[in-house]
């Protein structure tokens, strides 16, 4: 497996349980960050405002540092969030958010019930989302003398699909901004130090917001 492929999942269809008269209606969306959230949570709230219940679930980030968040509203502590939570958990889904929505039957189901429902239609719903990868990536700011340009122009070039965007400013002295896959920044970072005996400089980008996910 590539070290810095993610498992994540692009929208999906609306698709709809039901169990014992309560009808859930699932759905997942693709997001890359909190504030991401706001607009489906929004839009499913005011499709669905007569319903019971909106509860929801998100993982964010990269494995070594993913933020998990879920919402009951309403239902029982742990019976809604948590097992629709489990369902990205259990295929290591990233940047990803399901909301199930929930009309009561007129038939309480219990809180094993509802963990199996809630689960259950997350479940679903994230089998019917078309899968997408999430890169990590890692931009280098590499500063040098325009005598070592061609070298580290040589070395980009035969980094290959490793490189995912370059960008240049000679403005004053040569910059050269290099995204990368993560995994392949060390070997950068050494290969461009070796081609120019030690003269270019090679460091993270302080306005990097490529890194990670």
């Amino acid at each position: 497996m590539d070290p810095d492929a993610i498992r994540s999942v692009a929208d999906s269809p609306e698709i709809e349980f039901i169990e014992k008269g309560s009808r859930f209606f699932g759905q997942v969306f693709a997001i890359d960050d909190a504030d991401a959230m706001r607009a489906p949570l929004a839009q499913i709230r005011a499709q669905y405002a007569d319903a019971s219940h909106h509860c929801w679930a998100s993982r964010i980030g990269p494995p070594d540092h993913c933020t998990e968040r879920n919402d009951d509203d309403g239902e029982p502590s742990g019976t809604a969030g948590q097992p629709i939570l489990g369902a990205l958990q259990r295929e290591g889904i990233h940047n990803a958010l399901i909301i199930v929505t929930r009309y009561f039957g007129g038939t309480k189901l219990g809180r094993g019930g509802l963990v199996r429902a809630y689960g259950e239609a997350a479940r679903v719903a994230l089998a019917a989302a078309p899968p997408r990868t999430i890169w990590k990536l890692t931009r280098l700011a590499i500063r040098c003398d325009y005598n070592d340009v061609g070298a580290v122009e040589a070395i980009v070039g035969r980094l290959g699909e490793q490189v995912v965007a370059v960008e240049r400013d000679f403005a004053e002295t040569p910059r050269i901004l290099v995204t990368v896959r993560s995994s392949a920044a060390d070997a950068v970072r050494q290969a461009v130090t070796d081609a120019t005996a030690g003269r270019a400089a090679v460091g993270s980008d302080p306005d990097d917001s490529s890194s990670g996910v």
